[in-house]
């Protein structure tokens, strides 16, 4: 009995898996508002019945591949807040950290970037709340950095949300640059490298 109930749990998540993976490919030429769910399942090869079983909607659907699209970035943050730092080696490491994760998971950066002020209100308020999210952890980790001693937790919080929204630009720029691999990958990184030490300079400066 809990042999045939295993299976069959293991075929519900496969299934689930297929269905978030199909709507995934089918997201890199249309929105989500465009997206029918009889185009989802039709890709997969199961009755459109069978979507409910998994997801009440596609906005439903749609959160669940924010979840699995920003869990894939989220250990990238970790190790750039790690390669952030005032060297030029260390922007660029975080730089190229970024770009390993588009050259990865290229329809994960395409679709956060067209649905984070696309048309589905629920998709938007779940891609702000992962936001929100990294930025907390960040502000965290700056906390205990001695550059931000003596800064308010407000200022903290803004700084880890340059970081977090400077994270996907570049990651929104390296995927845009895939057609013309070296030249535009080579503008974007000069770009993100800027703006990088930018920010840097201001956080040493804030309390001036």
């Amino acid at each position: 009995m809990s042999h045939t109930f295993g299976v069959r749990q293991a075929q519900k998540q496969r299934t689930r898996q297929a269905l978030m993976d199909a709507a995934l490919a089918l997201l890199e030429e249309q929105s989500l508002s465009s997206l029918g769910l009889r185009e989802v399942t039709r890709a997969v090869g199961v009755a459109p019945t069978a979507f409910y079983r998994h997801f009440r909607s596609t906005a439903d659907l749609g959160v669940a591949l924010v979840e699995e699209a920003l869990g894939s970035l989220h250990p990238v943050l970790g190790d750039l807040m790690a390669a952030v730092g005032d060297s030029d080696e260390l922007i660029q490491r975080a730089i190229e950290l970024i770009a390993r994760h588009v050259d990865a998971y290229p329809a994960h950066v395409r679709f956060i970037a067209r649905e984070r002020h696309g048309g589905v209100q629920p998709v938007r308020e779940a891609i702000q709340g992962q936001l929100t999210r990294f930025a907390v952890e960040v502000c965290d980790d700056l906390a205990k950095r001695p550059e931000t001693a003596g800064w308010s937790d407000d200022d903290r919080l803004m700084l880890a949300g340059l970081y977090v929204d400077q994270m996907l630009v570049t990651a929104s720029l390296f995927l845009e640059a895939h057609d013309d691999p070296e030249a535009a990958r080579e503008r974007v990184t000069r770009l993100a490298g800027r703006r990088m030490r930018l920010i840097s300079i201001g956080c040493r400066h804030w309390l001036d």
